[in-house]
């Protein structure tokens, strides 16, 4: 029998360069789109300025019991018919209220931009969801682990007037083993 994950061991597992192939669907347009990324994710010190100017913008105490990460992406889209190149970065702190749960900051939305928290839990088969209320739609993600180096996302993204589904996505990421050794 597997050992429930806590936060901080599922994040320490998140850690490293990874390969991303997405595959979303806009259901209401009836469109897809799919892309292929690098995703980088760190842990940052709770004490870090950008860290630090998030709790200010939440008017939140720093809380050192937290744990900050910061993910940095570069994708290409075939939304288009040329080629969509985009780069971005996040900064998600976890503020656990026990090992397995607890609220997420973000400097700012993956679904609407602007500063918004998410509700997130590690499951008994060490999926981590996490939920987000924006003020149109919510967002709930599940990423897994497939195996040690192998993560699998799937979101979605409802509408909040009528709980319809706009959106679905499934990502497949592969670490890059190189990226450990650094």
């Amino acid at each position: 029998m597997t050992k429930n994950l806590t936060i901080n061991q599922f994040l320490d597992k998140c850690i490293g360069e990874w390969k991303s192939i997405r595959s979303t669907h806009t259901l209401t347009f009836q469109e897809f789109e799919n892309s292929i990324s690098k995703i980088y994710i760190k842990h940052i010190n709770p004490k870090n300025k950008k860290v630090v100017e998030i709790f200010k913008n939440y008017k939140l105490s720093l809380n050192i019991k937290s744990i900050a990460i910061h993910i940095k992406w570069q994708a290409i889209s075939d939304w288009e018919d040329d080629d969509m190149s985009e780069e971005d970065e996040t900064i998600l702190i976890f503020l656990p209220k026990d090992e397995n749960s607890g609220i997420v900051l973000r400097n700012k939305g993956y679904t609407e931009s602007f500063i918004s928290s998410s509700n997130y839990f590690v499951d008994v088969q060490n999926n981590l969801h996490i939920k987000t209320f924006y003020k149109s739609t919510v967002s709930e993600e599940r990423i897994s682990f497939l195996s040690t180096h192998i993560r699998s996302r799937f979101s979605t993204i409802r509408n909040l007037e009528n709980n319809s589904v706009i959106q679905t996505s499934h990502t497949s990421e592969i670490r890059n083993l190189a990226s450990l050794k650094d």
